[in-house]
């Protein structure tokens, strides 16, 4: 299983929405999975006419590997931005940089990601709620 990781692409946490969406989608890492066939713009059409809002967050989070672009070090990269982030309970994350650079000859990557969010209100819930939300959910699928 090859997974298309590039600028545009989005992760989403496994919630009740994304059956409901019919938003295809491959597993990535534990229960996030990356989105197949729609970016952000497509994505946000799909929950705004289900009745539901799509937020994008300022905060920019990035995570840099030695070596060429490559699927498993942008998994991996992913990853530990995954874990950087899980702290604010968001639901979605948007890649939105992979920039490869060179320092004194040695190559690099750069991967930077914005957090998402979906929810019903048009107010971002705030961290207890969320966490809360996304455990309730979590116990319900069982």
């Amino acid at each position: 299983m090859t997974l298309d990781i590039q600028v545009g692409a989005i992760l989403i946490k496994e919630w009740p929405m994304q059956e409901l969406l019919a938003v295809e989608s491959d597993s990535f890492a534990g229960n996030w999975s990356l989105v197949k066939l729609l970016d952000s713009f497509a994505l946000d059409r799909k929950i705004r006419a289900a009745g539901w809002n799509f937020f994008f967050m300022a905060a920019e989070a990035k995570a840099m590997f030695f070596g060429a672009i490559g699927t498993v070090k942008l998994r991996e990269a992913l990853k530990r931005i995954l874990k950087k982030e899980k702290q604010e309970s968001f639901n979605c994350l948007e890649v939105t940089g992979i920039v490869a650079k060179r320092f004194l000859g040695v190559p690099y990557v750069v991967v930077s990601a914005h957090s998402r969010h979906v929810q019903r209100s048009c107010y971002v819930d705030t961290t207890e709620a969320r966490r809360t939300a996304q455990s309730d959910s979590e116990w319900a699928r069982g």
